[in-house]
Parts: C-alpha cells; structure tokens; sequence
C-alpha cells in the first residue's frame, strides 16, 4: 500500500512571486527538482499533474535519487522510473501520470531528487510557484548526470511534480490546506523549515503540504490557485494514506481588500464573517464525506501588514472566535488556536516580534517551529 509523503500543489502558469520557467516550458532540456520526504519505504512513485495544460506533455525519460548538494545525486541511488512499464510516456491535458514503482530504500527526513527530460516542446507548464528550495534545468538528456555539472541555470519552483508516494502502508497522514503560511513563505529556503517539515519531524507522521501562496477560502485567483473550497478533492482527498486535515484559511479572502499595492489580488471581494464561516463549513463537509478528522486553525495576528484595516480586523476577530467554538459545537473535531499561540503579549492583534518574518504577516523559521508545536498537541 503506498502513502503520500510529500505534495505540492499545482498552480496555473503564471508569473509567480520570483522569475520562474512555468510560461515557456521546456524544449530539449533536463529539469531537477528535489523535495524531501515524510515517510520512507523500499519503493518510490512519483504523480506528474499537468492540472492547467491544453496538449499532451511528452516526458522522454525519468529518474529519481537520494539528493546530493546543489543539482548533484549520489550515483549509486540513481533509478530509472517507467509508466506503465515504458520510458516515454505523456501526462495528459488537465490530467496526470503515475509512475512505476522504483525499488529505493527511503527514510522519512531523506531528501529525494527527481529528474526528467524533454525533447518535445511542453508548452506552457504546470507548476508550483513557491519552492523555497532550488530546482535547475540543463541542456539535452541528464537524466543520469549525477554530478549535476550540467544543469546550469536555477529557480524556486517545482514543475509537474505534484507528489512522491512511497510504500509505507501507513494511513496517518496529516494533510494542510492553507495559504502562504502554509506554504512556507518567510521560512528560510533550501533549509526545509516549513510548519509542515517542522510537524513531520514532530510527530513522526507523512505531512502533506496543500499550501499555496496568496490562496483564498472562497475565491479563484489567476496567481494563487483556484478557491480552497474547490481544490481540496484534488489537492488532498485524492492522496492515499491521509486521515486528518488542518485548515488554516480565509486570510487572504479578509485582507486582500485592504491593499491596492498588489494588482495581482484583484479583484478580491469584501467577504463578511458568514461567507468565510460558509466557505469552512464546506471544507469540513468534503473532508468528513472522506472520512478524515478535521481540526481547525484560527487565523494569525497580522496588524501592522498590508492585509491589516478596519474591515479586515473585524471578520478576522469574529472567524477566529467562531473557529474556537467550532470544536466544542462539533463542526469542527478539534481546534488549534495559532492566534493565541503567535501573538505578541503587548499587543495581541501583532505577531511576537521573535516570530515575525519582518511583514508583519508571516512567521519566521522560529514561528513555523512554534506552529507545528501547537499543532501537534492537538492531534
């Protein structure tokens, strides 16, 4: 039985927060991405989701290994990965592709680097804008190049790869849906220190991060992602080995309204408290139809930010009061109050400033360690 242990999910080609490959694609070149896993086994699959294509994407040839430093791979750990038994093989438009299984011994913990090549142009792909680790790409078929010499240019993305299952046969993972914060913005890249890596390596359980940065409850978005309400069957209850889901949404949904320094939130919508109570009851729906345990995350303090306004502090106080009672009335199973958990003791509606990553909105790597802490007390 394999268990996912590790997510990214997919995002419409965009031009993303940093310069990333997603709108030209891939031509004759060798892309490396590497991703560290929650869960080991002695067998690996990897899911390639092209969510946003219009044609098929050829993938010429695949392989995965345990990661070296930079673009490198240890050269005794390098596997050819096949689909459906072939090399060659094509994910289709607005669809996926699951690999063979690959004998590699893992551990939870362990980075994992994947390589695939493209002769065929892919057109426009798939991604996910905000790695917070590097991936590279190089000219030609590198798929066995373990030194990495010959991947030469670099960006914080991940492109196609949409998961890594292994053969675990365990069903407790922990599955997050959220936002920026849940994806990891402000945690120092390249040093896997995410709440998500933080809560794996805590409670030694598969953690499946659904985050994407600038995502809202309640809305689409051309840069972060269709509405929560809606990705959630394919973001997580479509992944194998998951039992619980920790919500932490409706932020952006409250704040993206209070700035007009950012072209790319609108247009964004004056929600009320109702329309984001609604939008949780729906994920909570979906999530329990699935049979998972659903714990409900109160929003973070973020006055001095741009999100931060009158309208915004209101529904922000009445959904994190209505988030806490939602465990005792049953709507939610459980809840963990990260408000309370983040807040500066002189001023509550503010991050502590040893946990703010320096906007006022996300935490720092010492904020995302307090989080999963938080988290973990709850499951």
């Amino acid at each position: 039985m394999f268990t996912t242990a590790w997510t990214a999910a997919p995002q419409l080609p965009s031009e993303g927060f940093t310069p990333n490959w997603s709108r030209e694609g891939f031509w004759r070149q060798s892309l490396r991405q590497a991703v560290r896993l929650t869960a080991g086994g002695g067998r690996v699959r990897v899911r390639l989701s092209h969510a946003y294509g219009h044609s098929a994407v050829r993938i010429e040839g695949a392989t995965v290994g345990r990661t070296a430093a930079g673009a490198a791979v240890h050269p005794g750990s390098v596997r050819t990965l096949t689909f459906g038994g072939a090399h060659a093989a094509e994910i289709p438009p607005r669809g996926e592709l699951l690999s063979d299984p690959a004998d590699l011994a893992v551990a939870a913990g362990e980075s994992l680097t994947l390589t695939l090549h493209f002769h065929a142009a892919t057109g426009p792909a798939t991604f996910h804008a905000q790695a917070f680790t590097t991936s590279y790409r190089g000219t030609g078929d590198l798929l066995t190049d373990s030194g990495g010499s010959g991947f030469g240019e670099r960006t914080e993305s991940w492109y196609f790869l949409s998961a890594v299952e292994v053969d675990a046969g365990r069903t407790d993972g922990i599955a997050l849906l959220g936002d920026s914060i849940t994806d990891g913005f402000g945690s120092t890249p390249g040093t896997d220190r995410r709440w998500s890596d933080a809560l794996a390596d805590r409670t030694g359980r598969p953690v499946l991060n659904a985050g994407i940065g600038g995502n809202l409850l309640l809305n689409d978005s051309s840069w972060y992602g269709e509405k929560a309400v809606h990705r959630i069957a394919r973001d997580v209850l479509a992944h194998p080995g998951v039992d619980t889901l920790v919500v932490l949404l409706g932020l952006n949904d409250i704040g993206f309204s209070e700035t007009d320094e950012q072209p790319t939130y609108k247009p964004a919508p004056v929600v009320e408290t109702a329309d984001l109570v609604d939008g949780h009851r729906e994920v909570v729906r979906q999530a329990r139809a699935a049979g998972l345990r659903v714990i409900g995350a109160t929003l973070l303090p973020f006055a001095g930010s741009d999100h931060w306004g009158e309208h915004a502090a209101k529904v922000s106080h009445e959904l994190n009061e209505w988030i806490r009672y939602a465990a005792r009335t049953g709507e939610y199973d459980a809840v963990v109050d990260l408000h309370r958990a983040l807040a500066d003791p002189d001023d509550p509606d503010r991050l502590r400033p040893s946990y703010d990553f320096g906007d006022h909105l996300h935490p720092n790597d010492a904020g995302y360690a307090v989080m999963a802490e938080a988290v973990a007390a709850v499951l």
